[in-house]
């Protein structure tokens, strides 16, 4: 899932409002299947912006760097 950089989320503001200036020509011109595939792009817009948005205020968990584990004996050669 492709995840929006919070400091993107005015250009999701100026996408929203070109889509409803679209629309409202949409509407004006009587073309239907314009409208609703522009009404199906708002909603996933508006999806991806909330999503964006839940997601700048929960805070980066630091996972810290993993370890490399000891080298397990080699069984071949009788020592373990």
């Amino acid at each position: 899932m492709l995840n929006i950089n919070p400091k993107m989320l005015p250009r999701l503001d100026e996408i929203e409002t070109d889509l409803l200036a679209r629309r409202a020509r949409a509407e004006q011109e009587g073309w239907l299947g314009e409208i609703e595939g522009i009404d199906l792009t708002l909603t996933f817009l508006r999806q991806k912006h909330e999503e964006s948005r839940r997601l700048a205020r929960i805070a980066p968990v630091d996972l810290g760097i993993p370890g490399i584990p000891p080298p397990l004996p080699d069984s071949r050669d009788g020592s373990l």
